[in-house]
């Protein structure tokens, strides 16, 4: 494997950028959108159809991992790459969020959180050092750093003093990853809305020093209009000469926004869920099949677009294996989907590198204000 870890700009527009992470396993061409494979599957697809659409990275959940089938026997069978067919990068976050939003019996202290699993109830601790060693385990190309992230809203004294446990435990993510050649870590830069703790934040984390670092604590009920408000200074604040990773994010709107503001890698479930629930995002907007009006419609979700679902099946189709509760459905639903989300970010770098990315998303938005086709 490579030594070396690699983060390299190629065009600006405005605060946007368009770059390539060059890791082990392949590049990575920024902005980038990472589907996720909770657990080492991307929910209603195989491996090489993820790649299909685009994909360059894939990500993967410490907490579920580490439950089922186990970091242990993970790396017994030759790590998360071989055990789910995907020979690209895959980014692992470190289980924190998960631990705080689905675990029971939870207790935090300065060591890490003692929990009890939502699978069997047994006991488990995750700390900065078990957070590393699991992710090692996994195989993962880009390792997060060992955080708390809070609900929003929450009180400023409450976001502090999580802002600066996280950093303590990003000093002890950096010291128990070691020198790991061709594997990255990421820190995670925490301050809730707070402009002063967000800057607090980054400057540790610079101290500290990571391959790359993520904006953390937002997508967490505080609202676009507060996320953006946030993302308005706080790429700004993370080193110019590395990737920047905003976690959970989002919406279409979502990555349009934040890659105007210099974020250059993203996640969120969105696009699967929003497939199996029987919901397209397109160009033009959200498209629920389930509703009565597609049931004799034989027009594609998007005449335009050049997935499976839209050069192969009609509406009526979808709608009637939507309604049949047939696996078909969540199947193509979801590659449309993932398929349309890295056609914007596609669509994204294209822009930056001609200076167009303004150009591009007054289209974006304007093509979704329009909203879907009208009814036959």
């Amino acid at each position: 494997m490579t030594k070396r870890f690699e983060f390299e700009v190629l065009a600006m527009d405005g605060a946007a950028r368009r770059g390539t992470v060059k890791t082990s396993r392949g590049d990575i061409r920024t902005p980038a959108f990472m589907p996720v494979g909770t657990a080492a599957t991307v929910k209603a697809m195989m491996s090489e159809s993820v790649r299909e659409t685009g994909a360059d990275i894939l990500l993967g959940n410490t907490y579920h991992l580490m439950l089922r089938p186990g970091a242990d026997r993970m790396e017994r069978l030759g790590g998360l790459h071989k055990f789910m067919n995907w020979d690209r990068p895959i980014l692992t976050d470190s289980g924190g969020f998960q631990v705080m939003s689905l675990a029971s019996l939870r207790k935090l202290t300065e060591d890490g959180v003692t929990f009890a699993s939502h699978v069997d109830g047994s006991k488990h601790l995750l700390s900065p050092e078990t957070s590393m060693e699991i992710q090692r385990k996994l195989g993962s190309d880009i390792v997060m750093c060992f955080d708390e992230c809070p609900a929003l809203p929450a009180e400023r004294g409450a976001i502090e003093a999580s802002m600066r446990l996280s950093m303590r435990w990003a000093a002890r993510s950096r010291e128990a990853f070691g020198d790991r050649p061709g594997h990255a870590l990421f820190g995670i830069q925490q301050g809730g809305l707070e402009q002063d703790l967000r800057s607090e934040s980054a400057s540790e984390l610079n101290k500290i020093g990571f391959d790359g670092y993520a904006i953390g604590g937002l997508a967490v009920g505080e609202g676009q209009d507060a996320m953006f408000g946030v993302l308005d200074y706080a790429p700004g604040q993370l080193p110019a000469d590395k990737p920047r990773y905003l976690m959970g994010v989002g919406k279409p709107d979502d990555l349009v926004g934040a890659v105007q503001r210099g974020v250059d890698m993203f996640d969120c479930v969105l696009p699967s869920r929003s497939g199996r629930n029987g919901q397209a995002l397109t160009r033009r907007g959200n498209v629920n099949v389930k509703n009565a009006r597609h049931a004799d419609d034989p027009r594609p979700l998007d005449e335009d677009c050049t997935c499976p679902a839209c050069t192969k099946y009609s509406r009526a189709y979808l709608h009637h294996v939507f309604k049949a509760n047939e696996i078909i459905c969540s199947m193509l639903m979801t590659w449309h989907n993932l398929h349309y989300y890295q056609e914007l970010m596609q669509g994204m770098r294209d822009a930056i590198e001609i200076g167009g990315l303004d150009a591009f998303a007054a289209t974006f938005h304007a093509q979704r204000a329009e909203g879907d086709i009208a009814p036959l």
